[in-house]
């Protein structure tokens, strides 16, 4: 009996055991992933201040609130070099690199800010005093309604005059035009702001000013206008046929800005990462096509997948019974976790084609707009739209915008440490398109017209990386970039079009291309080391890492493997493996 008491004891004592050390490990988790606070509580204290300024000081690039935000700026890094780096955890220190590099960042713009307003203010003398009176309507003060008539009149014939003389230059630096549009723009806002203030409440002033307002408006307007023409006249990329007019940023401003997203390569070698990973694609595409009996004609096969699109009409209910598989396939694997909230939200829209003309593919997140043709589009159109969204193709990128990609991700940065919007495109798309890539090493691809459509993508994504950072360093055109897309992936011609048009004459950044791809082999790389290791499991890792919420993949790695960044942090990394 004692024996039997005395086993019951030790049993008892070592479950206990067990227990605290299950429950330790699971607070040292806990405690890597908390959320912060020294350094989270100067990060909401900024966004707040840096907020309030930004909405009261609106008109865009004016000295007053350029100085402003400098001045807020300065006083942060202050305020964040007084803490004690050393005292921090590595999820706190994260955010203190990260903060600190927001910082510099946003000084280092608003500094070439006002380089480049320096350099052109001559071209605007009158801007003192339209930036005086919407300083003076701020606060509702009383104006003088005939001498703001004659202020608007005299700029309006400055800018008359300006004009003639700007006829005569020969061109102007990209970087100059693009600030000098910028400042109209501004300009333009402060007069609205303080006409529109005015204008039927004060008397005197709708006596006086709506004509001067109104010629003074439209002339800025065409002032714009001329600036732009003489921007094109010296763009480094001449009109090479493709009517796209782009700004290349050169290989310096390239290498800074990999520095800054904290990627470890240079342009050289990530196109070289960019071929290697086409050389993989180039052999599953060969089989595949063998499989479908077109030998090692892998294009004669992607056209016989182009034509297997949906009839119009039927793309939703195709793209829904698409996801409807793809959430089976990640959940039956366990993954990740999906909440349920997620899935009952997400909802769907079409795309115009306005739209499809810069975007000519379908893209998500809580909202899924489908990219398919619509009655106003001419045949050829149709037929490229079709081809180009057929339900091959789409096999890859349902899960890319929906769960687990955009869809989830918007979803979680709503409600982790949302104090973090540390917006990297390495983080947004790279986990997107890693989804891709973890799929197909599952086995999502069943039959070889899914893999054809899935390595279509990634192909394209490799390509992306080789025809933007020739673009941006000088050594192809835009018209070179299409037809790269259309030789070396298979693209439709329009969709290849559409595609470069939104890379370089949209608002991505210019590493935004490149970032699917590189951003998707940091995650596969850290998942090697965490999940293939045994760290990990796949849905402890995944539900980890999106629960960071945004910010470069390296220093994801640095809270997920407890790495603590050093105080002077720069970027080493070398994720892939030549």
């Amino acid at each position: 009996m004692t024996n039997c008491v005395n086993r019951s004891l030790f049993y008892c004592s070592a479950l206990l055991l067990t227990a605290l050390q299950v429950n330790a490990q699971t607070e040292k988790v806990n405690d890597l992933y908390q959320q912060t606070s020294e350094v989270n509580n100067v990060m909401v204290q900024y966004n707040a201040d840096n907020g309030n300024l930004v909405r009261f000081y609106t008109v865009e690039n004016s000295p007053e609130r350029r100085a402003r935000l400098l001045e807020v700026n300065k006083s942060y890094q202050a305020k964040l070099q007084a803490l004690n780096f050393d005292n921090l955890n590595t999820g706190t220190k994260v955010d203190y690199v990260l903060f600190d590099r927001k910082l510099k960042e946003e000084q280092y713009q608003l500094q070439l800010e006002e380089k480049d307003y320096n350099a052109v203010k001559k071209w605007f003398p009158f801007a003192d005093s339209i930036y005086a009176l919407e300083k003076r309507r701020r606060r509702g003060l009383l104006l003088d309604p005939s001498q703001v008539a004659d202020q608007f009149n005299t700029a309006y014939k400055t800018v008359q005059d300006l004009q003639k003389k700007f006829a005569k230059e020969n061109a102007i630096a990209m970087e100059q035009g693009k600030r000098a549009e910028g400042i109209i723009k501004g300009l333009r806002s402060a007069l609205k702001s303080t006409f529109e203030f005015y204008n039927g409440y004060d008397p005197m002033f709708t006596w006086w000013v709506p004509q001067p307002y109104k010629k003074l408006d439209s002339v800025l307007a065409v002032y714009s206008d001329s600036i732009k023409v003489k921007e094109k006249s010296i763009t480094p990329q001449k009109d090479d046929g493709s009517g796209i007019f782009g700004n290349p940023i050169g290989a310096s401003e390239l290498q800074r800005r990999l520095q800054l997203e904290m990627i470890a390569y240079t342009p050289d070698e990530l196109v070289a990462i960019a071929n290697k990973e086409f050389a993989w694609c180039d052999q599953e595409m060969l089989k595949a096509s063998r499989e479908m009996g077109f030998g090692d004609n892998w294009k004669q096969a992607l056209e016989k997948v182009k034509t297997m699109y949906v009839k119009p009409g039927e793309q939703p209910a195709a793209m829904l019974a698409l996801y409807n598989e793809s959430v089976e396939f990640i959940k039956s694997h366990d993954l990740i976790t999906i909440p349920p909230l997620a899935e009952e939200t997400w909802r769907m829209r079409m795309m115009t084609p306005k739209e499809q003309l810069i975007n000519p593919f379908f893209t998500g997140g809580e909202e899924f707009s489908i990219s398919y043709p619509t009655n106003s589009m001419s045949q050829d159109e149709k037929l490229m739209s079709m081809r180009g969204n057929n339900p091959h193709f789409s096999r890859a990128t349902v899960h890319h915008e929906l769960f687990a990609g955009h869809s989830l991700q918007e979803f979680s940065t709503n409600r982790y440490k949302t104090y973090r919007h540390f917006e990297t495109p390495f983080w947004i798309e790279g986990w997107a398109l890693y989804w891709e890539m973890l799929l197909w090493d599952q086995g999502f691809a069943k039959k070889p017209e899914d893999r054809i459509g899935m390595l279509f993508w990634r192909m394209h994504r490799c390509a992306r990386i080789i025809f933007s950072l020739n673009y941006h360093t000088g050594k192809w055109t835009p018209q070179q970039c299409i037809d790269f897309l259309v030789d070396r992936v298979g693209h439709e011609r329009a969709n290849a079009e559409g595609e470069v048009r939104r890379s370089f004459v949209g608002s991505y950044d210019p590493l935004y291309q490149i970032a699917y791809m590189i951003g998707g082999l940091q995650i596969m790389s850290l998942k090697r080391e965490l999940v293939d290791s045994g760290k990990m499991t796949f849905k402890q890792f995944h539900d980890a890492f999106i629960q960071q919420n945004m910010m470069p993949i390296e220093m994801e790695r640095a809270i997920l493997e407890n790495k603590p960044p050093a105080k002077d942090f720069t970027t080493s990394w070398k994720f892939y493996n030549f």
